[in-house]
């Protein structure tokens, strides 16, 4: 605040506007931003932004029009006041709200005015005037004269003003009516009144104005398509003043022309860009662009760039999942709402917008959700360049009102506005027309005209339909939000990927950085240690729910608190982190690598990948691995052949080792280039050759299997056989024929879901092993599951509603079912998190609701944990006397991770009713 409050002086008392000398009334001293970031005290009249705005059409000589403009507040903006000073001053292009912007207050009507002179060396050529955004409704004069309007507060717009400029001197005005949720138009979550989960208004000029000199022929547009499958860029460029004039388009990398086509204005261009390098998140690889007008009248020259990447939608293991460049990745992001406090919807600096990008990146996120709001065209620029997947909100029209028949057609005008402006940005992967049903109308329509706009991404109807909107049942996507969460998602459908649209919400109070008024979140920590422990518990229960349940992506909110939401990663003033830095990137990364299917103490089995062989897995028999055909009906010890523990690396941790899951002490391990399945034996040599590194699967999708002690050999299957091979090597099994498929396998749900074994038919009792508690145990009792304390002195009836026994599951012949020993034909199941004793009713969810996979004790020692077969995440637990499904840190108070580890484990005990 010290540094800031040297800004903050009263104002002289003369304005100087391009060298024009403006006398003004003196202004009081400016109040300060309600809190400062670390980049507030850098802002100045002379450095308000002083970037190129739009890196994705760059041209060499412009003019930034950013700085102190007069002001005033008006009833009408239909007259100009030309020739007129105006009482106050205005940082442009800060919004009007901001302290930034030295107004720091809501007016629905303005003006704003300042002078300028056209640089002599643009003489003989058109003068352009950009503004990036205005918000809403922009009228613009110069010298007088009317040269435009334009309606709509996210997208950029200009004029040609050539026609009114004048030697010397230029007067320019701009006009606007900010209405915000005075009517329907698109606003976001700006709100005149804000409060709770909506915020202060950005009203006026919030982002860059700026002018630029073109020819008469000029390019307006560059609209980018790559197309990785044809190695090639899809690139149509509109002009303005250009008929009959070529274009030529040439691809750069490292400075030097890689590939280069010509063609016509308008008209799709086919530009090479051979042996593409791919961009992704690790890589996030830019091209360069350069496109120039040929032809009689002079040329324009422009530059841009450009990113190779594929989006889509597949198959993976029998459950549809995003793609990324024809793999599946997890989508690990936040919900970036793009609010600052000094400058509410205006970054104070381009370092201060990368920054928070840069952050999220820095912790293991790989995605981010843009939401309700368009952001300045550098912050795409920003996430491309950094290598973030970007889903884009639609701004929301108000909630609480129907839209009328006159803001529906302007809410489609402004959503096609910003799919053509933003169609190029390599990050967005997703497009998302309507949140929780905000000013939701016609979902299934307008997902449809998205996708006719924009066939080469996802789209998404509605964000949130399960809680707060209606969904259309149509797009890419179903979304749902659960705060805390991440609860149950529903699961993908033959057409649609599963999303966890926003989740989290975990609060934290820090004095001293919050914003006026009283923080709030969906649940309230006490402490950093406290807030990073449910994080991190919370996103640990994703990734069962990415095997279990098909869920492809998690939204978290959300990445710094906002105003009085104090549900953030960073404080609102970007000053303090919240949470321990290492353990969020741990547990970040250890989710995206979980969706890979290989989870370091997980069971996998892994699927043959080879066209005409993807119902074959790996197995090993006789003590050597092989593929063979497994399905449902296989037998027990196919499917358990055929199941491994994936291990971290014997010989290093970040790799993994394979654990037969019938064979304890037994790995998977290359011997003379043949893989085999060999008790570990200590030496040093052994765990090398049972350590094998996961790489991108060379055919696209899964994983490749790499040596860690022969780097380039591969796990590969030749015939029925496995081998670690080489392609090109002087091995059979290393012919390059179909190579890349071979070594690509796709971990898949294991055979054998438990991953500790009961003896089937016996009859058991369940101890509890809390300790204090270990005299009680796991029965029934007016149809609910609870615990009592038994002993050999106990009533009959107690030992027997005690006693189960375990069968295969009812569901899964891989899990297990407890049927009650003294009331045959009832079982064991949950419902609405409860565990009850109920009778089989013959249905598939009674079914699921009573099979549980045994796991290795969750607490360590003996015993087992008894997850559900169909939610994922859960383990049945004893919670005050009563018994439960219960996920460690969840929404209930059964949930509560205190205890969890010692809950969930139950001792195998003799039964108490032989």
């Amino acid at each position: 605040m010290s540094r800031f409050s040297g800004w903050a002086r009263r104002l002289t008392a003369v304005l100087v506007l391009s060298g024009a000398v403006v006398a003004l009334p003196v202004q009081e001293a400016l109040a300060a931003p309600p809190l400062t970031t670390p980049w507030t005290a850098e802002v100045t009249p002379d450095n308000a932004l002083p970037e190129y705005p739009r890196p994705q059409l760059v041209r060499s000589e412009w003019q930034n029009l950013n700085g102190l403009w007069q002001f005033a507040a008006t009833g009408s903006i239909t007259t100009p006041p030309t020739g007129q000073n105006l009482a106050e001053q205005v940082l442009v292009p800060y919004p009007i709200e901001s302290g930034l912007s030295r107004i720091q207050r809501h007016e629905d009507r303005m003006w704003y005015r300042r002078t300028f002179t056209v640089p002599a060396g643009w003489s003989g050529r058109r003068v352009r005037l950009n503004f990036g955004a205005v918000s809403w409704e922009t009228r613009v004069w110069v010298n007088g004269t009317a040269v435009g309007a334009h309606t709509g507060g996210y997208d950029p717009f200009g004029f040609d003003i050539t026609p009114a400029l004048r030697s010397g001197s230029n007067e320019l005005i701009v006009g606007v009516y900010a209405p915000v949720d005075a009517t329907g138009a698109p606003i976001g979550k700006q709100r005149r009144s804000p409060g709770g989960i909506f915020y202060t208004a950005h009203s006026g000029i919030w982002q860059t104005v700026w002018m630029e000199p073109v020819n008469a022929a000029s390019i307006t547009r560059l609209d980018t398509t790559p197309d990785v499958a044809a190695g090639r860029l899809d690139l149509v460029v509109q002009a303005t003043g250009a008929s009959g004039q070529q274009v030529r388009a040439e691809v750069l990398t490292g400075g030097n022309v890689v590939g280069t086509a010509t063609g016509a204005i308008g008209a799709p261009l086919r530009v090479p860009v051979p042996n593409a390098r791919l961009w992704t998140p690790d890589d996030p690889f830019l091209y360069d662009l350069r496109v120039t007008l040929t032809g009689t009248g002079g040329g324009d020259v422009v530059t841009g760039y450009f990113g190779m990447r594929s989006v889509g939608k597949a198959m993976v293991g029998g459950v549809l999942r995003p793609t990324l460049n024809g793999r599946f990745v997890f989508q690990l992001g936040t919900l970036d709402q793009g609010y600052w406090p000094d400058g509410i919807s205006t970054a104070p600096t381009d370092a201060a917008l990368r920054f928070d990008l840069e952050q999220q990146k820095a912790l293991g996120f790989n995605t981010v959700r843009k939401h309700v709001k368009v952001e300045p065209a550098r912050w795409y620029y920003w996430a491309d360049r950094l290598g973030l997947m970007v889903w884009q909100d639609m701004p929301s029209m108000r909630t609480g009102t129907g839209p009328s028949a006159a803001d529906r057609t302007n809410f489609e005008s402004e959503l096609r506005r910003m799919v053509d402006h933003l169609r190029g940005i390599t990050s967005i992967v997703q497009w998302v027309p309507f949140n929780e049903g905000w000013g939701e109308y016609d979902p299934a329509r307008i997902a449809d005209l998205v996708k006719s706009w924009d066939p080469t991404r996802l789209v998404n109807n509605n964000s949130g339909s399960n809680c707060c909107g209606f969904d259309g049942g149509n797009g890419d996507v179903v979304d749902d939000h659960i705060y805390v969460g991440p609860g149950t998602p529903q699961r993908p459908s033959a057409t649609r990927v599963a999303v966890l649209g926003e989740f989290g919400g975990l609060g934290l109070l820090s004095p001293g950085h919050q914003w006026p008024g009283t923080g709030f979140a969906y649940e309230m920590t006490s402490n950093a240690t406290a807030l990073t422990g449910r994080y991190v518990s919370i996103n640990e229960q994703l990734k069962p729910l990415i095997a279990g349940n098909g869920l492809s992506a998690s939204i978290y909110t959300q990445p710094t608190d906002v105003e009085n939401e104090v549900n953030g990663l960073w404080t609102y003033d970007r000053r303090v982190l919240k949470m321990d830095a290492e353990r969020v990137r741990a547990v970040n990364r250890s989710v995206i690598q979980a969706a890979t299917g290989l989870t370091a103490g997980g069971l996998v089995s892994l699927r043959v990948t080879t066209a005409g062989h993807t119902d074959r897995f790996l197995r090993h028999q006789d003590g050597l691995a092989r593929t063979d055909v497994i399905t449902a009906g296989g037998t027990d010890t196919l499917k358990l052949d055929a199941t491994f523990w994936a291990r971290p690396g014997l010989a290093n941790a970040t790799c993994f080792s394979f654990e037969s899951r019938n064979f304890p002490g037994h790995y998977l391990r290359h011997a003379s280039s043949r893989v085999r399945k060999d008790a570990r034996d200590g030496t040093a040599l052994f765990d090398q050759d049972a350590t094998f590194c996961a790489r991108a699967g060379q055919a696209g999708t899964g994983v490749s299997l790499e040596s860690l002690n022969q780097p380039g050999a591969y796990l590969r299957h030749h015939n029925d056989a496995v081998h670690i091979a080489r392609s090109g090597g002087p091995n059979a099994w290393d012919t390059p024929t179909s190579f890349a498929a071979d070594v690509t396998w796709l971990p898949d749900t294991p055979w054998w879901r438990s991953g500790a074994g009961l003896t089937v038919g016996a009859a058991q009792s369940l101890r509890v092993t809390t300790p204090g508690f270990t005299d009680r145990y796991l029965r029934h009792q007016d149809s609910l599951a609870r615990t009592d304390v038994v002993s050999a002195g106990s009533a009959q009836l107690l030992k027997e509603d005690a006693t189960f026994f375990v069968r295969r599951g009812l569901a899964e012949g891989s899990c297990y079912s407890f049927e009650s020993r003294n009331f045959p034909g009832r079982y064991l199941r949950h419902a609405d998190f409860r565990v009850r004793n109920d009778a089989r009713d013959g249905t598939a969810l009674f079914d699921q609701d009573a099979t549980f996979c045994a796991q290795p004790p969750r607490a360590g020692g003996a015993g087992v944990t008894l997850a559900s077969y169909n939610i994922a995440g859960h383990n049945v637990r004893h919670f005050a006397e009563a018994v439960y499904i219960a996920v460690p840190g969840g929404s209930h108070a059964f949930d509560s991770a205190t205890s969890y580890e010692q809950d969930v484990t139950w001792a195998v005990a003799p039964p108490w009713a032989p």
